[in-house]
């Protein structure tokens, strides 16, 4: 007895450091390409195949974790954002420009992670909008300037998300200019949360950037927004009713001082309300609208655009990984030398675009 006891007991030390050094890598990506039909790119229509515009998007990434015991892990995710029509990574070539983080989480306290990541925006306020959860690229707001669709991710960043406690989550991020003597030129904050309770969920961030672009190592980089300043508050709420969600956001952004066009300061305000109904558990239907107040001041001169936008949008799902969609945007812009301007699609030549679009979606 003696013998296999003393067998036993080095065999279930050795099981017992497996149990506490777990760990998992998963590989998971989506793919998404359809066919556009866009009215007044330049005096003309236009019909195209365009990749990476729904909600997903086409990507590919890895992410894991590692049990380091106590309810302790690392964590790490790398993730790439590729366009399906030519091969190219997305944005820019990075071959990891979506996301690329490390951390240590805990069950108890949450988790803190460092690299390129999203902002407060995107992660609490973007899941109660269209393009956040239903609607993809076609249904941002105007030039995407509240960020809701992902067109700045934050270099050089530290992140905090909290543990959830009784449906309350919290967290914040903060960007790095990495220059010497210039701690504040291409620097990056923000700060959001939370909550849900039942068929009610609420959300609320603000993000403040500094000098965006400013320099190719800092906070953001290729920024469209060349700015001293770019604020962003959000707030949002869903209700769920039956198969029916019920949504409402509100954004607000200041982009101060732009040094590359006439316009000093511009000024966003938009009023979302949209509704996602499942009719059956294949297939749902979807609306948005959207109204747009703009404030344009430029040495003394003052103008105030408006915009409405409505979105329809009908999905399929064929299987457990694949869907088919069709989506419709329609946007009219009202004010002096404004143009429309859906998604991340090229200015109208006149004061209203529309966009159709049938697509295929897979995931794995």
């Amino acid at each position: 007895m003696k013998i296999v006891k003393y067998l036993l007991l080095p065999t279930l030390g050795v099981l017992s450091s497996l149990a506490h050094a777990q760990s998992s890598v998963t590989l998971y990506g989506s793919i998404d390409e359809g066919f556009e039909y866009i009215s007044n790119l330049g005096g003309h229509s236009d019909y195209a195949m365009v990749s990476n515009t729904q909600q997903l998007g086409s990507r590919w990434g890895i992410k894991g974790t590692e049990d380091l015991g106590g309810g302790v892990n690392a964590v790490f995710q790398l993730e790439n954002g590729f366009s399906l029509n030519n091969g190219s990574a997305l944005p820019n070539g990075q071959m990891f420009g979506r996301q690329a983080y490390v951390g240590i989480g805990s069950n108890q306290f949450g988790t803190v992670t460092l690299g390129r990541q999203y902002d407060s925006v995107v992660d609490y306020v973007a899941p109660l909008a269209a393009v956040g959860s239903w609607g993809g690229t076609l249904f941002s707001h105007p030039f995407d300037a509240d960020n809701l669709n992902e067109t700045i991710r934050i270099n050089n960043s530290v992140k905090y998300t909290s543990a959830d406690y009784a449906g309350l989550q919290f967290g914040g991020l903060y960007g790095f200019s990495n220059q010497a003597g210039a701690f504040a030129d291409n620097r990056a904050w923000s700060v959001g949360t939370r909550y849900q309770n039942g068929p009610l969920s609420v959300a609320a961030a603000y993000m403040n950037i500094d000098g965006a672009s400013a320099t190719t190592t800092g906070a953001v980089v290729a920024s469209p927004y060349l700015s001293a300043q770019q604020r962003v508050a959000g707030v949002g709420a869903n209700y769920t009713i039956g198969p029916a969600v019920l949504g409402l956001v509100y954004t607000h952004t200041d982009i101060v001082d732009r040094p590359t066009v006439p316009s000093s300061t511009v000024k966003f305000d938009n009023v979302e309300f949209n509704t996602k109904v499942n009719i059956t558990a294949a297939w749902y239907l979807a609306a948005m609208y959207v109204y747009t107040r703009e404030s344009v001041s430029s040495s003394g001169s003052h103008n105030n655009p408006h915009r409405n936008e409505v979105g329809l949008m009908a999905d399929y799902r064929l299987s457990k990984r694949t869907d088919v969609y069709v989506q419709g945007v329609y946007e009219k812009a009202s004010g002096q030398d404004v143009f429309g301007s859906i998604g991340d699609l090229s200015e109208s030549s006149g004061q209203n675009q529309s966009v159709a679009r049938v697509g295929i979606r897979t995931s794995f």
